[in-house]
């Protein structure tokens, strides 16, 4: 007997098929064939194809940020400094490729109305947990933003470059490229020069 499905499941698919072809390939009839269910099950949990998107966007959100932004909070009751932490982000965002392409998909679409709003939320909350950072680290809160601003955009780089060119390295020589990002991310702060 297959094992029954819920609405994370039918979420957690559609979130895989927009990280491999897009939000346009979300669609009911292929994603009960994924799973090996009946239409009937999807709409068991889901009206219509834009609930099991908004479904899909709302995974996204908590998982590609609250998520991670959780896991990076935790090191701080070991006692990891802010600089500590923002490293612990950048290893998550910038060397881990996990659900990159979903990322990278959304960006795409980011001018449909189901995804527009999330992609706000989610760029501010990113922003603004950087800027928290920043802010422990001894920045003022306009220089921590700007420089919080300027982190997310590293890391939005990261990702066109490592699917649209051969640019980045890997291996050691990533691994050498992640150190010299968080050392110019994580540089002691003094005023912006001109």
């Amino acid at each position: 007997m297959a094992r029954k499905l819920n609405r994370d499941d039918w979420a957690r698919e559609a979130l895989t098929v927009i990280g491999e072809s897009g939000l346009g390939a979300v669609a009911v009839e292929p994603l009960a064939t994924r799973l090996g269910a009946t239409k009937g099950s999807f709409y068991w949990h889901f009206a219509d194809r834009a609930a099991v998107v908004d479904a899909a966007i709302a995974l996204w959100e908590h998982d590609h940020t609250e998520g991670i932004i959780t896991a990076v909070e935790q090191s701080r009751e070991s006692g990891d400094t802010p600089q500590q932490r923002l490293r612990r982000l950048l290893d998550r965002v910038i060397g881990d490729h996990d659900g990159d392409r979903i990322e990278l998909a959304l960006l795409a679409s980011a001018d449909d109305p189901r995804v527009a709003p999330a992609m706000q939320r989610t760029t501010e909350r990113r922003i603004a947990y950087v800027t928290t950072l920043y802010e422990e680290m001894g920045l003022e809160s306009g220089e921590a933003r700007a420089r919080a601003v300027i982190a997310v955009s590293v890391y939005l780089g990261h990702l066109q470059l490592r699917y649209g060119s051969a640019v980045l390295p890997s291996g050691a020589a990533g691994r050498r490229h992640l150190d010299l990002v968080a050392r110019v991310l994580i540089a002691e702060a003094g005023p912006a020069t001109r």
